[in-house]
């Protein structure tokens, strides 16, 4: 597993009008571990996932993917780039099974005359869901049919399934159960395992100290801790989240 740098945020900035979303937010993710981003409602983090996706640009500020620079001006841009996000609602169609949903709007495996190659789609879908170690139904299920942790499953495979070196994972355990969660869990500790870096964002401290490698804490628009999860107790991130605590003795 490698910990070289892979994503490096620096002095991101962001307003919608009279309102500063961000005003100084920077954090390192490194390849092959979890980074968990934190902070109560209204911190940024919301904001600073969507600047990393180029869903809402960063009016200042640096996001340098590998060493380079990166310009991500729109999700395509994120997206050729590696970086995926697997946001709460998963924007996954239930009308539709399992590989469909794999492929949705990258149904790129074409025969003469754009039909879709369905047996070229299934092989690829079955190959990074033995990969990621996911048991589903039959792949032309429908996703409605699927729990909420089975759904995540589908979710997470779909962002790993494209060249993807980031993946942005937005409260994936939410209204989840103790066995849907430690399922979702271990899909996060794999994607790390097998050299993706992954931003986790939750509210959930025991899932922070169970999968995360580094911890960030964003609160009122900036960055207010970036430690190493080892260095932190539970009660040292809730003061820096809440703001009773602006120091973190030998953290860093």
């Amino acid at each position: 597993m490698s910990t070289a740098e892979l994503l490096s945020v620096r002095n991101l900035h962001k307003k919608y009008g009279a309102v500063t979303a961000l005003r100084n937010v920077s954090f390192t993710v490194r390849k092959g571990e979890v980074t968990a981003l934190l902070g109560d409602n209204g911190a940024g983090k919301s904001t600073t996932i969507k600047a990393i996706a180029g869903a809402a640009p960063a009016d200042s500020g640096s996001i340098i993917l590998e060493g380079q620079e990166v310009s991500l001006r729109r999700p395509a841009d994120a997206n050729a780039l590696g970086i995926q996000t697997v946001y709460q609602d998963l924007a996954l169609c239930d009308n539709l099974g399992i590989c469909a949903n794999l492929f949705l709007g990258r149904e790129r495996v074409l025969r003469p005359f754009g039909i879709l190659r369905d047996v070229d789609m299934e092989a690829e879908a079955l190959r990074v869901l033995k990969t990621l170690r996911v048991n589903l139904p039959s792949l032309d299920t429908h996703v409605s049919s699927l729990s909420g942790g089975q759904r995540q499953a589908v979710a997470i495979a779909r962002a790993v399934l494209w060249g993807t070196k980031l993946v942005i994972m937005d409260e994936p355990t939410a209204a989840l159960g103790v066995a849907q969660t430690a399922e979702v869990l271990r899909l996060v500790r794999d994607l790390a395992a097998q050299g993706f870096g992954v931003i986790l964002i939750t509210h959930n401290m025991h899932n922070v100290f169970e999968v995360a490698d580094s911890v960030v804490v964003l609160r009122l628009g900036e960055t207010v801790l970036e430690a190493r999860k080892s260095d932190l107790t539970p009660e040292i991130v809730v003061g820096c989240i809440t703001g009773s605590r602006t120091t973190v003795g030998g953290a860093a």
